[in-house]
């Protein structure tokens, strides 16, 4: 079992930067392939991000290519996400997400944390 807990939401300005935090306890983090996925109100879930075991590979969807960044620190048993020149449609709850394997996180993650909310304001 893996246990991810998010932080750093929070309410920002359009144009404003967040960076989001995910710590894992519970597996070895290295085991394991991280995404964050986000879901604004009456919408479906959405992939945002996700790397690879090692960080060697990320990828992002489309809507945030060149605005957010995705990383991980394997000795602090963490995910980041950067998030910058935030847009009101970015408003959501932001989800981390783990699996063993990195093509499988963005699809269908074997764990999920409880999400912490971003609010851009315009």
């Amino acid at each position: 079992q893996v246990q991810l807990v998010e932080s750093g939401g929070g309410l920002v300005q359009a144009g404003g930067s967040l960076r989001l935090s995910c710590a894992a306890s519970g597996r070895t983090f290295s085991n394991y392939a991280m995404g964050w996925f986000r879901q604004a109100p009456g919408k479906e879930r959405e992939f945002v991000a996700a790397i690879s075991r090692s960080g060697g590979t990320t990828n992002c969807a489309d809507s945030v290519k060149g605005r957010f960044t995705i990383s991980r620190d394997n000795a602090k048993n963490t995910v980041y996400l950067q998030m910058n020149s935030l847009k009101p449609e970015d408003t959501a709850v932001y989800y981390c997400a783990a699996h063993p394997t990195y093509s499988m996180v963005v699809i269908t993650p074997r764990y999920w944390g409880q999400g912490t909310q971003v609010t851009v304001s315009s």
